[in-house]
């Protein structure tokens, strides 16, 4: 999905117009640094306009998706991380998009979704604003690509209503490590109610990470995923940031979304789920990555029907770092 750079350089619909232009100006007066010829494969070269941006509610908040078009082919929802936004799933969308009607959404506190009121982000929440989506949409069956808290959401989404999920991707999607819960919990709750307490009054004092430039912004996601291309930052920084009122960038989540609530859905619940999951589920990792393994933790065990893949070479965004074994894996496994 990387524009052509005299084509989509802006920040497309995710800012204002005089940012822009703003950022238009900057990049061809030179700041935003000259990118390499593309040397990696990118399906996005060929594959058409962008999407349209739409929006529902749930809970009354106004969340925002994105609709890849195709409408009478069958769906596929693509379900980003935590921190990350829909239009990180570009690539794989502009790979995919003839074959399915594809819809990605910004998950609450993400993207150009609305915050919510209280700076509260329960998994609870996460998963009725899937289940809205597919329910006032009227996708299921629907098909299921997610990553990371996107997976955790899809695959308690697919426990409860299996009947309504004919096929599952989750990368590196299954939550905390049994190791991390065990750790996490050996903490009581009261100590965990009053670290969460006093992270969150942290937190209302916390602004927003502001940089200077959006060359600074791109330089920061390139820190925080050595896997990715220039190119690749690139996109998702242009998508991912809003200019403030004094010129500065900002990430668009909530950074309230950084605070891990003090409570959850106990973990036996949380297996139950799995185990009712009833369509072919395919749990992908990447071989670099710090998420624990299914395969080697135990919680493969939870799982009727899934199969476990571990990419080469790849990090924790393994549909970034190896886009092309990644979508070859798909695929397959989608038919």
């Amino acid at each position: 999905m990387i524009p052509s750079r005299g084509a989509h350089l802006g920040l497309a619909a995710q800012l204002r117009t005089h940012n822009v232009y703003h950022f238009r100006c900057a990049c061809e007066g030179g700041r935003f640094p000259r990118l390499p010829q593309r040397s990696r494969f990118d399906p996005m070269q060929q594959a058409g306009p962008g999407p349209t941006s739409r929006v529902y509610f749930s809970q009354r908040l106004r969340l925002h998706y994105v609709d890849w078009g195709n409408a009478e082919a069958p769906p596929l929802v693509l379900v980003h991380g935590g921190r990350d936004h829909c239009r990180n799933w570009d690539w794989v969308a502009g790979a995919l998009r003839h074959d399915w009607h594809i819809i990605a959404p910004d998950l609450r506190g993400h993207g150009d979704s609305e915050w919510s009121k209280d700076g509260t982000y329960m998994m609870a929440g996460y998963v009725y604003d899937l289940a809205q989506l597919i329910h006032q949409q009227k996708l299921a069956p629907v098909t299921l690509l997610a990553h990371s808290l996107g997976g955790n959401i899809a695959l308690r989404y697919a426990g409860l209503y299996p009947e309504n999920v004919a096929r599952l991707i989750a990368i590196e999607g299954l939550g905390p490590s049994p190791k991390m819960l065990a750790e996490r919990f050996a903490t009581g709750f009261p100590d965990r109610m009053r670290a969460w307490i006093e992270e969150q009054r942290s937190l209302s004092g916390r602004m927003p990470r502001r940089y200077a430039t959006i060359e600074d912004a791109w330089k920061r996601m390139q820190e925080e995923n050595r896997h990715l291309s220039p190119e690749q930052a690139r996109h998702l920084t242009q998508h991912g940031v809003n200019q403030n009122e004094d010129g500065t960038y900002s990430w668009k989540f909530d950074n309230y979304v950084r605070s891990w609530p003090p409570y959850d859905m106990p973990s036996a619940d949380v297996q139950a789920l799995w185990e009712r999951i009833a369509c072919p589920t395919l749990l992908v990792y990447g071989k670099e990555s710090w998420a624990s393994n299914p395969s080697r933790d135990g919680r493969a065990r939870f799982f009727r029907n899934a199969e476990i893949v571990t990419i080469e070479g790849a990090g924790h965004w393994v549909h970034h770092d190896k886009l092309a074994e990644f979508l070859a894996l798909a695929r397959r496994f989608l038919g």
